[in-house]
């Protein structure tokens, strides 16, 4: 009986390998065999204390990825900070299990449009007189697929205005809201 359910326990394992492998196979893939992975999405969670919610949506672009924000319960009238982290774990009540910013060439903290940045510097939100925040950029670093793809990976606000210089992670203070970036359902 023993060696039965240990049979099927291996027979669902393949049957779940095998499924999982014609949903990536069906997603298409390019020239060199990567997936096509066009979207992705962060919804956002609020640190312990705070109220802050919403989504961030990655598309990719001929040109770049194209990072849009729409988020709320921020302070009315003031920036906050917001970053790529570079774990997807949001465990932590001051959101700190997210780690730090995701820079895989070992670059100094910048600014969004700077030359040499960490991959995870994505500027900053402003809230309108209601706390509510867009935000719409087209940034040429991040990846939503190859070596260092942005899947999985954290997205952190911030309590204050990331000034884009002070390092290593521009003097934002406080993770207020935190998410993980996830693969988007395309239309």
């Amino acid at each position: 009986m023993k060696w039965q359910a240990r049979g099927m326990v291996l027979g669902l394992l393949a049957m779940a390998v095998g499924m999982s492998n014609a949903c990536v196979a069906e997603e298409g893939s390019d020239s060199k065999g990567a997936a096509s992975i066009t979207k992705a999405v962060c919804v956002l969670k609020a640190t312990k204390g705070n109220s802050v919610s919403g989504t961030i949506t990655f598309t990719q672009q001929k040109d770049g990825v194209l990072v849009e924000a729409h988020v709320m319960g921020l302070k009315p009238n003031s920036k906050h900070g917001f970053h790529i982290h570079e774990f997807g774990d949001i465990s932590s009540p001051d959101g700190k299990s997210t780690g730090g910013h995701f820079n895989p060439t070992k670059m100094d903290h910048a600014g969004p449009n700077s030359a040499k940045r960490h991959w995870g510097d994505l500027g900053n939100l402003e809230a309108d007189e209601n706390g509510h925040a867009t935000h719409k950029s087209l940034d040429k670093v991040i990846m939503i697929h190859g070596e260092h793809t942005i899947l999985s990976r954290g997205i952190t606000v911030h309590a204050g205005e990331d000034d884009l210089k002070s390092q290593p992670t521009g003097a934002a203070g406080a993770r207020i809201a935190v998410g993980v970036i996830g693969l988007a359902k395309t239309e």
